[in-house]
C-alpha cells in the first residue's frame, strides 16, 4: 500500500512532538513512490499534510490551505502558464531565463483551491529581477527565513549551488498572520478563513531551482512547534529530487 492511502494517528500541530516529526518524515520520504512527475508527488504531499495535521482541542484539520510551489524558468512553463506569468508580469519584459513561482499542488477547504488549474492568482508568479521580488513581502521573507538569498532564487550561481544546496534550512514562519504584512490578502483570506499561524518548508535543488510548501494554519503554533518541521524540508527533498526532469503531470 502506498503511504498516501495508508492510515495514520493524525498530528496535533499545536503539540508537534519529535515522535510526530518523525513518522510525517518517514511517510514524506517514500511517498513518491510509483509517482510519475513531482507533480504527482506534491499534490500527495499537500494532501498528506491537510488530511493529517489536526487541531487536537477539537479534532478538525488544523490547515485552511496547503500549497506547494517550485521555481521554473519560464521558457519551460507551458501555453497556459506562460500567458499567465506575462499577465502578472504587465509592462515588465518577459525573457525565456526568468523564474518564475509555479503552483504545482494545492489543497484546501475552499473547492477553488484543489486544483492548481483553478488558482486564479498564484499558477505561475513571475520574479524578473530581486526588486520585483522584493514588493512581494511574502515572497521576500518566505526566501530570507528558508536561509536563501533573492539573487540566489533569481539567478542560481552555479559555483556556489552545492555548497547552498547542502544547508539546514529554517522554516517559514509567521506566529500571528492576522494584520501582517508578511501575508497578503487579510480581507479576502485572513480574517473570513480565520487563519492564524502560517508555515512554510522548502530548499534548494541541484538545479538551483527551488521548493516551497506552505501551510495556512487556523490554530496558533508556537517557534518551539514550528522548529520541529524544520528536518521535514530534507524529506520532502528526497521525495521530489528523482522528477527534477519530469515536473508536471
Amino acid at each position: 500500500m502506498s503511504p498516501q492511502n495508508e492510515k495514520f494517528t493524525p498530528y496535533d500541530i499545536m503539540n508537534f512532538t519529535i515522535h510526530d516529526m518523525t513518522v510525517c518524515g518517514k511517510v514524506l520520504r517514500n511517498i513518491g513512490k510509483g509517482a510519475k512527475s513531482m507533480e504527482d508527488v506534491a499534490n500527495r504531499i499537500v494532501r498528506h499534510l491537510y488530511d493529517n495535521l489536526t487541531d487536537g482541542q477539537t479534532g478538525k484539520q488544523a490547515c485552511s490551505l496547503v500549497r506547494f510551489f517550485k521555481t521554473h524558468t519560464y521558457e519551460k512553463l507551458d501555453d497556459e502558464l506562460q500567458s499567465f506569468s506575462r499577465s502578472i508580469a504587465g509592462d515588465t519584459p518577459v525573457l525565456p531565463g526568468m523564474k518564475c513561482l509555479a503552483l504545482l499542488a494545492t489543497v484546501g477547504e475552499n473547492p477553488e483551491w484543489n486544483s492548481r488549474k483553478t488558482s486564479k492568482g498564484h499558477k505561475a508568479i513571475p520574479l524578473p529581477s530581486e526588486q520585483a521580488a522584493y514588493q512581494i513581502p511574502m515572497i521576500r521573507n518566505l526566501i530570507k527565513q528558508l536561509g536563501l538569498s533573492v539573487s540566489m532564487v533569481i539567478k542560481p550561481d552555479p559555483k556556489l549551488l552545492l555548497d547552498i544546496e547542502q544547508r539546514t534550512y529554517n522554516v517559514f514562519y509567521v506566529s500571528n498572520a492576522r494584520g501582517s504584512s508578511h501575508i497578503p490578502a487579510q480581507k479576502e483570506f485572513v480574517i473570513p478563513y480565520g487563519i492564524k499561524s502560517v508555515l512554510g518548508l522548502g530548499g534548494l535543488l541541484p538545479s538551483g531551482d527551488i521548493f516551497v510548501v506552505i501551510m495556512f494554519l487556523k490554530v496558533p503554533v508556537s517557534k518551539e512547534g514550528a522548529d520541529f518541521f524544520k528536518p521535514l524540508s530534507l524529506n520532502i527533498k528526497i521525495a521530489i529530487l528523482p522528477f527534477e526532469n519530469t515536473v508536471f503531470a
